[in-house]
């Protein structure tokens, strides 16, 4: 089983995931102040969104990933 071509691909998913989660942290109107837009009107429902639903992605694929590697790992590849 080859996992290694996946790897950079989940690693990136995740780095976006953090930087959203920083910038939302930091500030929960970002898409205002980046954008010029104020598409929840300043609640920052959206940008946290933009948080929750990669971090349920992720949480589910980090599961998946572990569960390939684990799997490669018995059949000795």
């Amino acid at each position: 089983m080859r996992i290694g071509k996946k790897i950079p691909a989940e690693a990136g998913a995740l780095a976006a995931f953090s930087l959203l989660a920083i910038f939302t942290a930091l500030s929960h109107n970002w898409i205002e102040l980046a954008f010029g837009v104020d598409p929840d009107a300043g609640s920052g429902w959206i940008e946290w969104m933009l948080v929750a639903v990669p971090a349920i992605g992720a949480t589910f694929g980090t599961a998946a990933a572990y569960h390939r590697w684990s799997k490669a790992r018995e059949l000795g590849g």
